[in-house]
């Protein structure tokens, strides 16, 4: 079983009795330790390393990521502008997103970059900023990911521009005078280097006909292993075979790009955990389960049931005490069947026991590997149970609240009864 880096039972405890449960907690050393690891990333000719904000938009953590020279990559008009409002200039942001925000022409004008992912997305740009710069999202063709669900290149994924459609993004280039200085492609979650390199020549091949191009993004997806014996992906080693491509590129073709990565997981996930507590345990039987029940569940933590995803789980004693261990089923606080914590691995249907310490009520338990796509992806408010607090562990360890806990009146404010039903 892997150990939990963060945070000790001494912290478990203080969170428990100050903050409440649950508790998103971040923990600042690691962040600013990934961060480096990103900036470091083998590159010829310069590098701008985005963190890809839906991993975990909160304001902290994007402060954190900026002061340490990361840009921003946004998904939505509404994270660009959360991250403007956490203190990211607008020209450190680029929007990278599926649905055009009403109000791109205030973006691009603030400075927001722009990065066109549809044939439709160019047009509109053309059409509403003729003769600017921008960078175009092409699909290379080819992708990688434990499922069809984290895949987001190759012929499954509705990402960027089809390849084959260069001559429609160069008709449209034309009509509207574009100049296309960006490139981007995105394959999706691996740590095969050698997969990393053929996308990497698949989409320079691309920039072989764009030549305006001056950047070229290789997107996110660098895994991270939450779990003991999972694979993490060494940015190095994953590295120098990509910048070699850029390096051959520069022969071939006299030009020189710089390189653009997006990693969200690969900075994050590690870096937060999942406090709760342990408010029921309970059996089915001599033949059936043991279950640990908790005060959290998909509404703080969503992949497990959406993707049979693993995280680390561990049982912290509410006092400090010798324990034995037992074989568990961890369960959330919905009232939903699927709000288990403990599927089989990839396959959410089924289920799989954890060895852990025997647990009591009160004791905590924390779930780690929840800095990346956790807080921002939950079932949120699902039985209505309210946002939980998010806390970040300073350097010298000491918690700061940085998102109060919702209340009741926040979860319904936007409700309206009609007259007719007075």
């Amino acid at each position: 079983m892997k150990q939990l880096s963060f945070p000790t039972a001494e912290q478990v405890r203080t969170i428990q009795s100050q903050f409440g449960t649950p508790a998103y907690v971040y923990d600042q050393r690691t962040l600013e330790e990934q961060a480096r690891k990103a900036l470091a990333f083998p590159n010829p000719y310069g590098l701008t390393a985005r963190y890809a904000m839906k991993a975990c938009p909160s304001a902290a953590v994007l402060r954190i990521f900026s002061r340490q020279g990361l840009h921003i990559d946004a998904s939505s008009g509404f994270e660009a502008h959360r991250a403007m409002r956490a203190g990211v200039p607008p020209e450190q942001i680029q929007l990278t997103a599926q649905e055009l925000p009403d109000d791109l022409e205030e973006l691009v004008l603030m400075g927001v970059l722009f990065n066109a992912c549809s044939l439709h997305q160019l047009r509109t740009f053309g059409q509403q900023f003729p003769g600017r710069e921008l960078s175009i999202r092409v699909n290379p063709g080819l992708g990688s990911g434990h499922s069809n669900r984290t895949n987001v290149g190759g012929p499954s994924a509705s990402f960027g521009i089809w390849h084959e459609y260069l001559d429609q993004i160069l008709e449209i280039q034309r009509k509207f005078d574009l100049e296309l200085i960006g490139l981007h492609s995105h394959i999706g979650s691996g740590s095969d280097p050698e997969v990393w390199q053929r996308c990497a020549r698949l989409t320079m091949a691309i920039a072989t006909r764009l030549p305006q191009v001056r950047r070229v993004s290789l997107g996110g997806g660098f895994k991270v292993g939450r779990m003991a014996g999972e694979p993490s992906t060494d940015l190095q080693t994953a590295g120098q075979p990509i910048a070699e491509e850029f390096e051959r590129f520069a022969r071939e073709h006299g030009r020189e790009l710089h390189m653009e990565i997006e990693p969200g997981t690969f900075l994050a996930a590690n870096a937060g955990a999942l406090v709760a507590t342990v408010i029921d345990v309970v059996d089915t039987g001599d033949s059936g389960y043991q279950f640990i029940k908790i005060d959290a569940g998909m509404t703080e933590l969503l992949r497990p049931s959406l993707y049979g995803a693993q995280h680390p789980i561990a049982v912290v004693p509410a006092v400090e005490e010798e324990r034995g261990q037992m074989e568990y089923l961890v369960a959330g606080h919905c009232c939903e069947s699927g709000d288990v914590l403990t599927p089989a691995p990839d396959n959410p249907e089924e289920l799989k026991t954890r060895l852990l310490t025997e647990a009591r009520i009160g004791d905590g338990l924390v779930i780690g590997g929840c800095g990346a796509y956790c807080a921002a992806m939950p079932a949120k408010n699902y039985n209505s149970f309210p946002e939980a607090v998010e806390l970040l562990l300073a350097g010298d360890g000491t918690p700061h609240l940085v998102r109060r806990r919702q209340t009741l009146d926040q979860l319904l404010a936007n409700e309206l009864l009609p007259d007719a039903l007075a």
